[in-house]
């Protein structure tokens, strides 16, 4: 695997009509704040308050990159297409921060999926204007992660939550019947935690079919975090950048390939265009 030059399709015979309208949203934003260039994911320098006033102010599709994500854009085209329809694109791992403090831009926050669903609600605590619907993981887990969330909040902030079959995407009848709960919850918020690309890939082929809502959050894992159905790593070992070696041991039959042989490429990658920006400099 080779390092290449440019990683966002532009071919618009590839790019669906929600992709594209939402690359009109994107690029009017990317006008606003500074971003971070990782293998070339344009990654934005936000701290956790200036993107959680940016979601007040204007919304808009929330994706968290993270190893896997920048691996997998590499080679998925329709992954490439949905990340550069987001509106945000937050850094969701301290092994990307160190990355992008190795090639000279360092990013200012970890702004991960897992995190980033609390810090929202405990934000919106006193907004009732702000109602969010919760989609992801197993059956009658997100409605744990509801009853929890709200408890916590002290409000009915999330104000419903589905739980959807395995390969949920691949059905027409599922995914409008989703998007028909979503529509008659009155919510303006969709957290998504089904996986990645899945998760980042049905909002945005979906977003147009939603009107009523303003805040897209594509967030993992964080669901089942919430519901208490899955440990999350302790405080130190994520500070770290160890989040994924503790995963990988606690569910090492589903994550042991992604993070030991898929992801492994991302350093001899890093170093590339480490060494590639060093030689530019040189010429220059």
């Amino acid at each position: 695997m080779q390092y290449q030059g440019s990683v966002i399709s532009s071919d618009p015979n590839n790019v669906e009509d929600s992709y594209t309208t939402s690359s009109v949203l994107a690029a009017d934003k990317a006008n606003k704040v500074e971003t971070v260039n990782i293998l070339d994911v344009e990654i934005d320098n936000l701290s956790k308050d200036e993107l959680l006033a940016h979601l007040d102010a204007e919304g808009g599709v929330v994706v968290t990159p993270n190893v896997d994500h920048l691996m997998k854009l590499q080679h998925d085209q329709e992954f490439k297409e949905v990340y550069s329809a987001a509106d945000f694109r937050v850094c969701d791992s301290k092994i990307l921060m160190y990355a992008a403090k190795f090639l000279g831009t360092p990013i200012k926050d970890k702004i991960s999926g897992s995190d980033l669903l609390p810090w929202f609600c405990e934000h919106n605590k006193n907004n009732p204007d702000v109602k969010i619907f919760m989609l992801g993981a197993a059956p009658g887990v997100a409605k744990l992660a509801q009853q929890r969330i709200n408890a916590s909040i002290g409000r009915e902030i999330i104000v419903d939550a589905h739980s959807p079959s395995f390969g949920f995407e691949k059905s027409t009848e599922e995914c409008d019947a989703i998007i028909k709960l979503i529509s008659e919850s009155e919510a303006n918020v969709l957290v998504v935690g089904v996986g990645a690309p899945k998760q980042e890939k049905w909002i945005v082929k979906h977003r147009d079919q939603l009107p009523s809502i303003k805040t897209f959050l594509a967030v993992g894992a964080a669901i089942d975090f919430e519901a208490g159905h899955k440990p999350r790593s302790p405080q130190f070992v994520t500070d770290l950048g160890l989040e994924w070696l503790y995963r990988t041991m606690s569910e090492p039959k589903r994550l042991w390939r992604r993070y030991l042989i898929e992801d492994m490429p991302f350093f001899g990658l890093v170093f590339q265009q480490w060494l590639a920006a060093r030689r530019q400099r040189k010429s220059a």
